[in-house]
């Protein structure tokens, strides 16, 4: 878990409005956003983990989540600022099946294992 003064997440381009979180944040952490919109902070609204997805803008139900400057998903409901962007409100456009993938594990819903 980073440190308050320590939270950090790195927007890759500077149309991007989701950014990677670079260590753990618990909600209510302040996050300061390194590459284009160096400077600026959020306060993450839940606890988001590493290498997950923080919402730098307000992104309306039905709107593109942008990162790296492309389009990588929809958001399936309104997304705040803070808010951990992840299977539960943005699906893919490029592979329908990511929508049924549990949240936390990746695998997906009903899958049988050995």
């Amino acid at each position: 878990m980073c440190a308050e003064s320590a939270c950090s997440a790195f927007q890759v381009n500077s149309g991007d409005n989701v950014a990677t979180m670079l260590g753990e944040a618990d909600g209510g952490a302040l996050v300061s956003v390194v590459g284009p919109a160096a400077g600026s902070r959020i306060v993450a609204r839940e606890r988001i983990q590493m290498g997950h997805k923080i919402a730098l803008t307000e992104i309306a139900e039905g709107a593109t989540v942008l990162k790296f400057g492309v389009a990588i998903g929809v958001a399936t409901c309104r997304i705040a600022p803070g808010d951990w962007v992840h299977l539960h409100n943005c699906r893919s456009q490029l592979d329908e099946g990511s929508s049924a993938l549990d949240l936390h594990t990746g695998v997906r819903k009903g899958a049988q294992h050995a």
